[in-house]
């Protein structure tokens, strides 16, 4: 006697080549976890990723902006270059003077103080920290020195000497173009903000839960449980023989 045979509008559910179902499980189309428009459901690293981008961008933005500040600050606080002129040429009304590279000193020293402030603020505010933020950070205090730079540069004194010279009349001392002739002073604030922000992070940041150790198996408050396999010490426990009926 033989076994009946699977009629063809029923398929074995060991054929495999049977075609899968069109409902899906929790979180694929047509799953119970998937929206009405069939779309996978956001998972919750898309959104951490998404809201530390948020962060980063509203930190690049506001550090960029106070810019404005360090510009204003460098071009009253940055020492003067004196010149004069005798109708002919423009010369150093003091030939030994250091007021040239004192423009460059204050603009580190203002920007240094700057992003040590700006980390300060940003770990205030957020403290969970990352790499986004960091690098918002880092970005905007670059922005924010060019910013400042061409700010200050703008604000300064004339930037035609010759003209300048012509309008003020021969032995008269003037001021010369506010420069920044050391461009590396422009990595002062983004650097000093992350060293200012990598300490902040490793002395007060959020710590990691420590490591739970567990019991080692086998072993009790007491010492080894009989029958549970030999000591740690080499020394073997013999098992404990069964009962007999």
């Amino acid at each position: 006697m033989t076994a009946p045979l699977t009629p063809p509008h029923q398929p074995s559910s060991n054929d495999p080549w049977q075609t899968p179902p069109k409902w899906g499980g929790p979180g694929r189309p047509g799953g119970p976890g998937a929206s009405q428009s069939g779309a996978l459901p956001e998972s919750q690293e898309e959104r951490n990723l998404r809201s530390d981008l948020l962060r980063a961008a509203v930190v690049t933005v506001l550090v960029t902006v106070a810019g404005i500040g360090l510009g204003l600050l460098w071009l009253w606080l940055a020492p003067r270059v004196p010149l004069i002129s005798d109708s002919t040429a423009v010369f150093l009304s003091d030939s030994e003077g250091e007021e040239a590279i004192g423009a460059d000193g204050t603009f580190v020293l203002l920007a240094l103080a700057f992003g040590a402030l700006s980390a300060a603020l940003v770990f205030l505010f957020q403290r969970r920290g990352g790499i986004a933020l960091v690098v918002g950070l880092a970005l905007g205090g670059l922005l924010g020195s060019l910013l400042a730079w061409r700010l200050g540069v703008w604000l300064g004194p004339d930037q035609d000497v010759v003209a300048h010279a012509r309008a003020v009349g021969k032995g008269v001392v003037f001021d010369a173009p506010l420069q920044l002739r050391a461009k590396g002073a422009l990595l002062a604030w983004p650097l000093g903000a992350m060293a200012v922000h990598l300490g902040l992070t490793a002395l007060f940041g959020p710590r990691d839960p420590e490591p739970e150790w567990g019991v080692f198996p086998g072993w009790a408050a007491g010492g080894p449980v009989p029958g549970a396999g030999p000591s740690p010490a080499g020394g073997g426990v013999p098992p404990v023989p069964p009962a007999e009926s």
